[in-house]
């Protein structure tokens, strides 16, 4: 065994996900070479655990008392386990033979790298990207998200017009191998965020203190998508479009900070009506309450903003507010 392979580690998040445990884990041991496998128990009320010191006596647990979410469950467990390079894996995620070697290489071959994700596609419909991760995520000019692979709720047939390795603006939580002392040197994930874009918040985190995200085609898993939140959840449009407005908040250049958020206020109203003539106004009112709870943290996220910003991060190659360049 290299001296690099005992320093891997696999840490899947699960909270009440048996039954991906039990469809996923024997794909992952028989195709993660000698990785180490932990899963971070986030107060599960089904019988995970059980199953887990029963049938895989060789994954460590690491268990918290209650529900902490995504963001500080990651934060809390990834600090306990001993290994430098981690990868962030979700319960429902079924890897594929090679999967892990690619995403190794590629963060081993310059110390900049903060961060690899794989090509993800759906678990469903294999033959097409998932909505989470695609093939490497990117922000438009008003800091909404999107990836290749997939704008809005389309995504696109993976015909390999995305296989090549690339810099990416942000790296899926559903599958991204992490460097553990940058991951920590930046900040971690945000812990108010509770789940749901903490990993774009600490992607642009980790750019501005001059780390890349990378994506490897390489690498090719199958997400299900929804494990936890289905994708029209009204818990889940509340905490992207809060998360998303606290990221821009925390990371936006100071000079461009007020006409994208007054840009967004329109716009995310905008989308509450449009909710509200779908017939969803429980999607209407997730919107609203988002916005208040941005207003109450308002001050608090202002007071988090850090300088200088790194001039290398707005260079033209970022889609990111070019027009303000």
């Amino acid at each position: 065994m290299k001296p690099v392979e005992k320093n891997i580690a696999i840490a899947l998040l699960n909270w009440n996900g048996k039954k991906w445990l039990e469809k996923f884990l024997p794909d992952l041991l028989a195709h993660s070479r000698d990785a180490k496998i932990y899963v971070i128990d986030n107060a599960s009320e089904d019988d995970s655990v059980v199953f887990l010191q029963k049938n895989y006596p060789q994954i460590k647990i690491i268990s918290l008392p209650v529900n902490v979410g995504f963001a500080e469950g990651y934060n809390k467990g990834l600090i306990k386990i001993p290994e430098d390079f981690i990868v962030l894996l979700n319960t429902d995620v079924q890897v594929s033979e090679g999967w892990l070697d690619p995403l190794v290489d590629l963060l081993l071959s310059d110390e900049k790298i903060a961060a690899v994700q794989s090509k993800i596609r759906s678990y469903r419909n294999p033959e097409y990207f998932e909505y989470a991760g695609a093939a490497g995520g990117f922000l438009d000019n008003l800091g909404y998200p999107y990836c290749d692979g997939r704008i809005g709720n389309k995504v696109e047939k993976d015909t390999g017009q995305y296989d090549k390795i690339k810099e990416i603006q942000w790296a899926s939580g559903a599958c991204m191998l992490v460097r553990k002392s940058v991951f920590f040197k930046t900040g971690g994930f945000d812990e108010k965020f509770f789940a749901h874009q903490e990993e774009i918040d600490w992607a642009w985190r980790a750019r501005r203190h001059g780390y890349k995200i990378m994506y490897q085609p390489g690498s090719v898993v199958y997400h299900v998508g929804g494990g936890s939140l289905s994708y029209g959840d009204a818990r889940k449009i509340y905490l992207n479009f809060r998360n998303n407005l606290l990221t821009l908040i925390k990371n936006l250049p100071p000079q461009m900070l007020f006409p994208v958020f007054f840009s967004r206020l329109i716009l995310d109203g905008l989308a509450g009506v449009m909710f509200l003539f779908q017939g969803k106004p429980s999607h209407t009112f997730a919107v609203i309450k988002a916005h208040f709870s941005v207003y109450t943290h308002l001050l608090s996220y202002l007071k988090t903003r850090r300088k200088p910003y790194i001039k290398r991060f707005y260079k033209e190659k970022w889609t990111l507010l070019n027009s303000f360049f």
